[in-house]
């Protein structure tokens, strides 16, 4: 495949984005994208502080760890979750959605085909990715358009995405060339026989703070089940309010680095940390964080094993 040019790219999305949105998307890439104080909902930035990595990496090396966390990062488990609705219609009783979340695909040569090794044989109906594609935070994004080719040859349903806080929007006509559909602050249906329920996604809410909660459910109706992906749970309180039934995040990758465990030592997000790794439920809403199939800063993991995680939806008795 070749990469489109940015010519090409910025005639695509004036056409696909939302103007006020795209502006404002573009305008803070341009300024503020590698910027390690302020921007977003964290003051500190660690992921965007480039000279602390080297050093992580020196250090773990100097312990004789960084073999083990490199290994550690590529035993991939594959985690099963069930969502349990009431309204549920019953077509969509035992329709399963594969979330991956945080792959970094860039991060390391060999973690597209790893990843796919992961999810080979496995069976779903569709896949939803809720970001961070790329493992840096800025720069070349072409590395990780590469890597998200390999693992697509290996996803056989369709594929449905929002962009994190390590994705630029400029990604966007790329991804889409290969049959993904990203969800820019919008909800589509998803149909089986006469019956449908929703998927909404809306744009990163951590870094770019360009998510549109409002915009986004107001395209999904009354009474319809929906499904909401968000690259950050930091979202949770104004999900919930804006009548999602689902929300699937990512970016905490459950800690990554976990005291023996599973304790995090910091999950990155401005946030409870009751919500930021596996299932947690807030008034009606359900929802799940992924620990993520990737890694970030360093290419390591400790007590806090990678994830790709298969949600089945089942409709429960009234």
């Amino acid at each position: 495949m070749t990469f489109l040019d940015e010519h090409a790219v910025l005639a695509y999305l004036q056409k696909r984005v939302a103007r006020w949105h795209l502006k404002q998307r573009l305008g803070i890439e341009q300024v503020n994208e590698a910027r390690v104080f302020g921007q977003g909902r964290n003051f500190f930035h660690i992921e965007n502080w480039t000279s602390v990595h080297g050093l992580m990496r020196h250090t773990l090396r100097l312990f004789l760890l960084h073999g083990r966390g490199r290994r550690n990062a590529r035993r991939i488990q594959v985690k099963h979750h069930t969502f349990r609705l009431d309204h549920l219609p019953v077509e969509f009783d035992g329709f399963t959605l594969l979330h991956l979340t945080d792959l970094h695909l860039d991060m390391a040569a060999d973690m597209p085909a790893t990843i796919a090794e992961a999810i080979s044989g496995l069976e779903y109906d569709i896949c939803v990715i809720t970001g961070d594609l790329r493992a840096r935070t800025y720069g070349d994004y072409r590395p990780a358009l590469q890597g998200m080719q390999t693992l697509r040859s290996a996803i056989n349903k369709p594929v449905y995405a929002v962009l994190g806080n390590h994705d630029t929007i400029r990604m966007v006509p790329d991804l889409e060339q290969m049959d993904m559909r990203l969800l820019l602050n919008e909800a589509i249906p998803l149909s089986r026989a006469d019956r449908q329920i929703y998927l909404a996604g809306i744009d990163d809410p951590h870094y770019y703070r360009a998510d549109n909660l409002e915009r986004t459910s107001e395209q999904v109706p009354d009474n319809m089940v929906s499904i909401l992906l968000s690259h950050s749970p930091e979202i949770y309180h104004h999900a919930a309010y804006t009548d999602f039934d689902i929300m699937l995040s990512g970016h905490t990758h459950g800690g990554q680095i976990c005291l023996p465990g599973g304790t995090a030592l910091s999950y990155n997000a401005r946030c409870s940390r009751a919500v930021c790794k596996g299932p947690w439920q807030y008034e009606r809403l359900q929802g799940y964080t992924s620990a993520g199939a990737g890694s970030c800063l360093v290419d390591v993991r400790f007590n806090c094993p990678p994830e790709v995680t298969l949600h089945r939806l089942v409709r429960s008795a009234e």
